[in-house]
């Protein structure tokens, strides 16, 4: 499961694009019960989510031209640089090249060969969030993709990656995790075949709830609508996918009961 021990690949940060942060400020506040913090005058509009002081997330102003409002899921890499020039080799885009954030540490912004959208975070005095899998933080990341094998392959090829096929409705699902340790203990993400037709290649961060049905009704009640209702799934938990009021697509689950 997802912890804040990273390690190379591990998901290690998430923000948000968005057009109005303080709308997604308040519309996050309203159903996760997260704070908004400004990350400084210097910083052009970006923040962090907070909970109880501990960063769960980010939000930032759309930089990018053409860019739809989303959330972004960055991978630990130990050189931003090295990881960018080997994602454009086997055939990614590299969006930003890498830069330096301050002190806080170096990022490039990439596209898989699919066209799914991530990021790379290589670590200076920011590790990277201070929380995860615990209600209302970020607890798995799911990739969507037309070609479940190729898109892992390109990522294996980054990270090292290692993954495991287990039977889902109607899917084979292919649990993912890094490259070090226990493969269960190490996982913290999964890659789906793309579902409806119009689908995008995409990522997806499912936020950890303690009622589903209850912060569905909360992203209705404050100008969010839903993408999947939610739905029971065996030996999993209880999900939904939700949309933002901007736009962005998120999912929330309740982890099924272990062992």
């Amino acid at each position: 499961m997802l912890g804040t021990h990273f390690t190379k690949g591990s998901p290690n940060w998430i923000d948000l694009g968005s057009p109005d942060t303080s709308a997604s400020a308040a519309f996050y506040g309203a159903v996760f019960g997260w704070s908004f913090r400004s990350a400084g005058p210097d910083a052009g509009g970006y923040g962090f989510f907070q909970q109880d002081g501990a960063t769960v997330g980010a939000v930032g102003p759309l930089t990018e031209e053409g860019a739809s409002p989303a959330w972004t899921v960055y991978f630990r890499t130990p050189d931003a640089d090295a990881t960018a020039k080997a994602a454009e080799t086997a055939g990614g885009v590299v969006r930003v090249g890498a830069m330096d954030v301050m002190e806080a540490g170096r990022m490039a912004c990439l596209t898989d060969p699919a066209g799914a959208e991530f990021a790379v975070w290589q670590p200076g005095q920011v590790q990277g969030l201070d929380r995860t899998s615990s209600p209302d933080t970020l607890v798995w990341a799911e990739l969507h993709a037309p070609d479940p094998e190729a898109s892992f392959g390109f990522y294996r090829t980054l990270f090292g990656w290692r993954w495991a096929s287990m039977d889902a409705p109607g899917m084979t699902y292919h649990v993912l995790s890094t490259a070090d340790g226990d493969q269960q203990d190490a996982s913290f993400g999964g890659v789906a075949e793309l579902q409806g037709e119009g689908e995008r290649s995409r990522w997806v961060p499912y936020f950890a709830v303690e009622d589903v049905d209850a912060t569905v009704l909360a992203t209705q009640g404050n100008g969010g609508s839903v993408a999947m209702p939610a739905a029971d799934i065996p030996d999993v938990g209880r999900i939904a996918w939700l949309t933002d009021p901007a736009g962005a697509v998120f999912a929330v689950l309740k982890p099924a009961p272990m062992g």
